[in-house]
């Protein structure tokens, strides 16, 4: 699990994402899109789930891909070319189902890019014809734009500010989209509000959705239970039942409360971390 090559995507006030090489023949031999690892990056941090962006199986390498957002992705941050991570388990979850379902529409906003990226080329590869809208707050956040547009028979952008491609939301792009012509799936990762949103559009269209949810986990294999959802008013577990689900049937509500219990305490211990330096 060493790390073989360290690159910063995103390095802006309040924004840090960094993709990572690492050596992991067992992982990258059985790894399929949508599933992810979990990581420690030392024995004190705590169990971080990451989705896979590339699987290499000649070469035994993994490529992730995330976001300094407290202290446990900020300690993996500080990690150079060379070191070894703590632990790293998987591959985990169900993998994305890859068909020709026929025309589909990929929407990635944030960090969540990372996780379409490995579908759509998957998808693009299957026959599918491919549509990838892609969000961000501004062009200086936007990450695998050229990785995305090779795999992407029609490709979108729409920024908060309007510094690249459309000013507006990615639902807005999407609702376009949908009006001008008929789609078989439509498939979403991103912040909660998004993808909450997304649901709602595609449901005016009967479009099936798949969103890729990105619940709190501590253990990643089903064990304890704090990666709960309800998925039409079942509970399911993001780590083992998922991380991938029919976005029409998701509680939304419920998941935006759950991912905020624990906002208040990473802040405080990143606060901490910053005056210990």
């Amino acid at each position: 699990m060493k790390i073989l090559s360290k690159k910063s995507l995103v390095s802006v006030p309040g924004s840090k994402v960094t993709q990572i090489v690492l050596s992991s023949p067992d992982i990258a031999a059985k790894a399929l899109p949508g599933e992810f690892v979990v990581i420690m990056a030392d024995k004190k941090g705590e169990r971080v789930p990451l989705t896979i962006v590339n699987a290499d199986k000649k070469n035994g390498t993994v490529t992730l891909i995330f976001q300094e957002a407290g202290l446990s992705t900020t300690l993996l941050g500080k990690m150079n070319v060379g070191d070894s991570l703590y632990a790293m388990v998987g591959p985990l979850g169900h993998a994305t189902p890859i068909k020709n379902y026929g025309k589909i529409i990929l929407v990635g906003g944030g960090v969540g890019i990372a996780e379409i990226y490995p579908v759509a080329a998957a998808l693009k590869d299957a026959g599918n014809h491919v549509t990838t809208i892609l969000g961000a707050r501004s062009k200086d956040i936007l990450i695998l734009e050229q990785e995305l547009k090779k795999a992407s028979d029609e490709f979108y952008v729409a920024t908060d500010d309007g510094s690249y491609g459309v000013k507006g939301f990615t639902t807005d792009l999407l609702r376009e989209r949908l009006s001008k012509g008929s789609y078989d799936v439509v498939y979403a990762v991103g912040p909660i509000p998004m993808m909450k949103k997304v649901t709602a559009v595609t449901k005016e269209f009967n479009v099936k959705t798949v969103v890729s949810l990105n619940a709190l986990m501590v253990d990643g294999t089903g064990m304890c239970g704090g990666c709960r959802v309800t998925i039409g008013g079942q509970v399911k577990f993001t780590c083992v039942d998922g991380p991938e689900f029919d976005g029409q049937l998701v509680d939304w509500n419920e998941l935006e409360k759950r991912n905020k219990v624990y906002f208040g305490k990473e802040k405080h211990v990143c606060e901490l971390d910053k005056v210990a330096k």
